[in-house]
């Protein structure tokens, strides 16, 4: 493979890339292309063989980087490291990379510390960014420590975690989506983790490719190790001597006879030799080789990679040794930096004057190639070699403990002041160039409960919820209480991980506990207010959100939660008084879901009294859930209007939110799809998905399926149904009752096109996703059922559905389970099916849907035309394809165009 050569497409499938990003079906690309479908495909095949994609989305999302259907740029190289010297020799070594990731997809670059991996490795990237369209990262894993490679990768990809979506899935469903390159530098220390992370993306990602630089193997199957050794003697080693001298004189040059020796002495190790070189102008020729001579003498007489380690860490020393008092002080105490550091924390941390004392030794340490300069912006950093000689030399100076507690305290004032930029642009990319070190501090920190550890931690918890790190914010709450010096700063840490656990695992247990927990240590501490909200919540989110639930909590338990959160709180609070009314709403009647209309309407009109627009949200969303039971299916449209209109109020940055956010999304689906308006179900899922808590995860997915399906778009249904499926089970399969749905009108889909097998599959597992705890008699799944009766005209164990489609349901499907029930019971001929029909049009009110296949069942009943019309209008005026096409099969003149359409929809007609 030629790696400078950009990916090349035909004009014609630019044009079919173009149409993919437009989100058109090959029968409809065909259309305007004016081609056969058959045509269409062998280009997409050659697309995502080109493109090195998995699926038609990865091709439309890449499609959406074009413009005027040429093809996509070729990707873009991220997070290399600036340098300011030249690439001296080594161009065999950099074509053997080329060559080796041209064939295989894990390449790792083997050698001690200061051999030039690094540098050949950024040398690689840049001349093989062509062959990868979907761009490179670089990953410095230098500052990452253990439990934080996922992170470091996400962070440079700027990828973020979502709901229920592991950040390893954000990170795999990024790189999944075409030819990537992924640099990993520095993995030793790290190698289980990396191992573990690259095993992922190998796997699940056909388009990847890892390149990584480490002192020892990775370890996996297939790893193609090169060794990178010291460079030639009597040439490149030489060269790069002179290129990195600095004379005292221009034109000044040392001895080559010299120089030879000095770069055999050295190995021909690059760091060591710009180490000497940066010496020579102080020193000279023999001043150079005779200072250096003492601490290699030693080491002479063997040349094994144990001797060359030992030979640079030797030239380190006597660098160091060469220093004066000032410039070893600041060099030393610069150790306890995981990553870059600026002046600003130089100055606080080392402690070795003000900032213009600081600056002028770091440009001495710089002249002598001890630090590296540019690697951050404006910043500066030790290499990882001569960092553990630094830290050495830190323990030996007792230094050690002081020079942490300033770091600490660097670390703490960082950390604060990018809370405050929570709202300003770049914070997260100054979040990111800091976390290694603000993580490292907390890590070094005394153990237990103390000041400064627990609000670095609370910061932290912040800043990566902030970041969309969402499991680490959640652990980070959960360490800010261990740490907390008080049980009311424990409550409030408790609570806050309850709030960012409910956003990971969609309430439940965990959730659950945590709020007592929270309850329990602000009782400790004497707040009764803390504690009655906290005990408030969590009886909310027990009967707001039982699905989350393997075991249901008793509805006495909830009563006695609710009087001791009574007892705790003083009600002329707003807030305290807001909770309580709706934990009252929540808990009036046993059954689990079923707030009380009344009380709920108390709970909206004292949430309004305390100003929380999150609180206010979950209040009318009892109130919406009230009327939908009640069949007014119109109130509960409009509280979800109402509900999506508060957004814009809801802090994005706190955890408390997010939950709240999260359900306002998916309520606005429901409620569109309760009335039967499938356009504005579809406008609510896509507005979901544009949420960038939400994001493009599989919950948006789902939400879009199931407006889609009814609407008869079934190929972009399709196309999402593997999104959901197989996000939901990366998530760790949680109990999920909204996601099920979608898989069951996944399975409508094949049963419609006669793959009973498929039909089956999807259908199990609308089942399964819902868990042990069943809300309702009759489901989404129920509909799926008596629609695929009524299209087969298979009525065979059909008393069974008729019977669920006249039960009771606050679900948003019961309209559509009643009125397709009622169009089965007149396909089958049944008796009373004429009674059902009248019954029907009453408990279907509000919802369009119903209405139209309402009338269409009166139109088979009675034979009427002009109801038929009806419906065929009415299904027109929804967008809703498929049911349209079947009422032309019922209608004189018109069946041959709905036999037309229904195929063309790949439906098998019974």
């Amino acid at each position: 493979m030629d790696h400078t050569r950009p990916v090349e497409v035909s004009a014609r499938e630019g044009e079919v890339l173009t149409m993919l990003g437009l989100r058109l079906t090959n029968a409809q690309i065909g259309h305007r292309l004016h081609v056969s479908v058959r045509t269409v495909e062998g280009h997409v095949s050659s697309l995502l063989r080109k493109y090195g994609v998995a699926d038609r989305k990865a091709l439309a999302d890449l499609a959406g980087t074009t413009a005027g259907g040429t093809p996509p740029p070729v990707g873009k190289t991220s997070g290399l490291p600036r340098t300011r010297t030249s690439f001296v020799g080594r161009m065999a070594e950099r074509d053997q990379v080329l060559t080796a990731l041209a064939r295989d997809r894990l390449v790792t670059l083997l050698g001690p510390g200061g051999v030039g991996k690094t540098r050949l490795a950024v040398v690689v990237a840049e001349a093989a960014a062509p062959s990868f369209p979907f761009g490179a990262v670089f990953v410095d894993l230098v500052p990452v420590g253990p439990g934080f490679v996922t992170q470091a990768v996400a962070a440079a990809l700027d990828v973020t975690e979502r709901p229920q979506q592991p950040l390893a899935d954000a990170v795999v469903e990024r790189l999944a989506r075409g030819r990537s390159l992924v640099i990993l530098d520095n993995c030793e220390h790290l190698l289980d983790a990396v191992a573990e992370l690259a095993e992922r993306i190998l796997t699940a990602c056909p388009g990847a490719t890892i390149l990584a630089t480490s002192r020892e193997r990775i370890g996996l199957q297939g790893e193609h190790t090169i060794s990178v050794g010291p460079l030639p003697l009597g040439s490149q080693a030489e060269l790069l001597f002179y290129d990195r001298v600095r004379g005292p004189l221009p034109g000044a040059l040392p001895d080559r006879v010299i120089v030879a020796d000095m770069c055999a002495r050295l190995d021909g190790l690059p760091l060591a030799i710009e180490l000497a070189a940066a010496r020579w102008a102080s020193l000279g020729d023999i001043g150079l080789l005779s200072a250096l001579g003492d601490y290699l003498r030693l080491l002479a007489g063997s040349r094994g990679s144990a001797v060359r380690h030992r030979s640079l860490r030797a030239v380190i020393g006597w660098s160091h040794d060469l220093l004066n008092e000032e410039e070893r002080t600041l060099f030393r105490r610069l150790a306890v930096f995981a990553g870059g550091f600026d002046l600003r924390a130089v100055e606080m941390v080392t402690a070795v004057g003000d900032r213009a004392a600081a600056a002028d030794i770091l440009g001495r340490l710089v002249d002598k190639s001890l630090i590296v300069h540019g690697q951050a912006e404006g910043g500066w950093r030790l290499l990882e070699t001569i960092r553990a000689v630094a830290a050495e030399h830190l323990d030996n100076s007792g230094e050690r403990d002081q020079t942490r507690r300033r770091h600490l305290e660097w670390s703490l004032l960082t950390a604060s002041a990018l809370e405050d930029r929570l709202e300003d642009e770049g914070w997260s990319g100054d979040f990111d160039a800091v976390a290694g070190d603000l993580r490292a501090a907390l890590a070094a920190a005394p153990p237990g409960p103390g000041p400064e550890p627990h609000r670095l931690a609370r910061a932290l918890a912040r800043l990566s919820y902030a970041r969309r790190f969402l499991m680490e914010s959640f652990d980070r709450f959960l360490e800010a209480a261990e740490r907390a010096p008080t049980p009311g700063q424990a409550a409030r840490d408790l609570r806050d991980a309850a709030d960012c656990g409910h956003t990971l695992y969609y309430a439940g247990q965990r959730v659950f506990d945590l709020l007592l927990s929270s309850a329990g240590q602000a009782h400790t501490s004497g707040d009764g207010n803390a504690r009655a909200i906290a005990l408030a919540l969590a009886v909310v989110m027990t009967a707001r959100h039982p699905g989350g639930f393997a075991i249901e909590v008793p509805h006495a338990g909830l009563l006695t939660m609710l009087t001791e959160a009574i007892k705790a709180g003083d009600p002329s609070d707003l807030l305290v008084a807001a909770h309580l009314k709706a934990a009252a709403a929540w808990t009036a009647s046993p059954r689990k879901f079923d707030p009380d209309p009344a009380l709920a309407e108390a709970a909206v009109a004292a949430a309004r009294r305390a100003g929380d627009p999150v609180l206010l949200s979950a209040a009318l969303d009892a109130v919406a859930i009230a009327a939908r039971a009640a069949g007014r299916r119109d109130t509960a449209y409009r509280i979800s209007r109402e509900r999506l209109s508060l957004l814009t109020a809801m802090p994005r940055h706190d955890p408390h939110a997010a939950p709240e956010i999260l359900d306002t999304h998916q309520m606005a689906c429901e409620a569109a799809l309760d009335i039967g308006d499938l356009r504005a179900a579809g406008s609510a899922a896509r507005l979901a998905a544009a949420d960038e808590l939400v994001g493009d995860s599989y919950l948006s997915a789902a939400n879009l399926i199931t407006p889609l399906v009814l609407a008869g778009d079934f190929e972009e249904a399709l196309d999402l149904a593997a999104t959901a499926w197989n996000g939901w089970q990366r998530a760790g399969m949680p109990t999920v009752g909204s996601l099920s749905p979608c898989l069951g009108a996944i399975a409508l889909i094949h049963g419609l096109r006669g793959d009973d097998h498929a039909a089956r599959l999807w259908r199990g597992r609308a089942i399964q996703v819902r868990g042990p705890v069943v809300l309702r008699h009759a489901t989404f799944v129920t509909f799926v059922d008596i629609r695929l009766a009524v299209h087969t005209s298979r009525f065979d164990d059909i008393v069974p559905l008729l019977e669920l489609g006249r039960a009771d349901t606050t679900y948003w499907s019961s309209a559509y389970i009643r009125a397709a029930a009622t169009e089965l019971a007149v396909v089958a001929e049944l008796p009373d099916a004429a009674e059902r029909l009248a019954a029907a049009g009453i408990s279907t009110q509000g919802n369009d849907w119903a209405a139209a296949c309402l009338a269409r069942a009166r139109g088979r009943l009675h034979g009427d035309t002009a109801a038929l019309e009806t419906s065929a209008a009415a299904w027109q005026q929804l967008g809703s394809r498929f049911e349209r096409a079947c009422t032309l099969l019922l209608m004189p003149g018109k069946s041959a165009q709905g036999t037309s359409e229904l195929a063309a929809m790949g439906v098998k007609m019974a």
